[in-house]
């Protein structure tokens, strides 16, 4: 069984407090992208693991995709030995939630495959052990997030008609380090708000309160918005604590881009 599982973009990013958990509390509206990797079960004898693409740091173990198997596992004992195969074409570390992604499909594909019988419900609930962001990807379709991302409300938002051009400067961001630099603060108005009006309106409006933190880090980030709105387009942010850029372009747009080596460009 193959599944193709795609990236996230953050439609303004507002960081309102710090929870007694330790985490922090957002605001922010995930948008589907679908730029996407490649994953695939097949039953084995054994249980393994297998890359292809984009490198994949870390140790097996840490892997959203195998964590997920082994969290089905636990409450499933008789879910049988698979090998798993992904294939990245996702930049990871860039805000993009392509890591979240796959632990979620593979939920996704082990319940379908293995009639797990699981509710879109029991789904988010597991998901939410793998991370934070995975719980949208269960959804998958846009969503009001707040919490720490896990509390989601479906949004009527279509942006099929546009084009989304996001660009990796291959810059990794700490979202620890990001977090550190930022001081929470409610806003005046609502992401949930915002996304309802034009999109010309969002330039103004539709915030990523981590733009600030990491701009002064990272200029050449903050560069990449700029050319993006000097391209042309109708609004651009960073996503998630960076370090990808994108940009919203009507389908019109000429999307010619040059950019330094080692830069990633993506068109939507």
């Amino acid at each position: 069984m193959v599944l193709f599982p795609n990236c996230k973009i953050n439609l303004g990013l507002q960081v309102i407090g710090k929870r007694a958990d330790g985490y922090h509390s957002l605001e922010t509206v995930f948008y589907p992208v679908a730029i996407k990797d490649a994953l695939e079960i097949i039953p084995s004898q054994d249980f393994s693991f297998q890359t292809t693409g984009l490198p994949v740091n870390g140790a097996i173990d840490d892997n959203l995709c195998v964590k997920a198997y082994h969290l089905l596992k636990k409450d499933f004992p008789d879910l049988p030995a698979v090998t798993i195969h992904l294939h990245k074409a996702i930049p990871m570390g860039a805000g993009l939630g392509g890591g979240s992604a796959d632990g979620a499909f593979m939920l996704n594909m082990l319940n379908k495959h293995f009639q797990l019988q699981l509710s879109e419900e029991k789904l988010i609930s597991y998901a939410l052990q793998l991370g934070s962001d995975c719980p949208f990807f269960i959804i998958n379709k846009p969503c009001f997030a707040t919490g720490r991302g896990e509390n989601l409300t479906r949004v009527e938002l279509d942006l099929a008609s546009y084009k989304i051009v996001l660009v990796n400067p291959g810059i990794h961001v700490s979202t620890k380090e990001a977090f550190a630099r930022l001081t929470p603060a409610r806003p005046l108005k609502s992401v949930s708000e915002i996304i309802k009006q034009p999109i010309p309106t969002w330039k103004n409006e539709l915030v990523n309160d981590f733009e600030k933190t990491v701009f002064d880090l990272y200029p050449a980030i903050k560069n990449l918005k700029e050319q993006l709105y000097e391209k042309g387009a109708l609004y651009a942010s960073m996503t998630g604590s960076g370090s990808t850029v994108f940009g919203i372009f009507e389908q019109t747009s000429n999307l010619e881009f040059s950019f330094p080596e080692g830069y990633t460009c993506l068109i939507a």
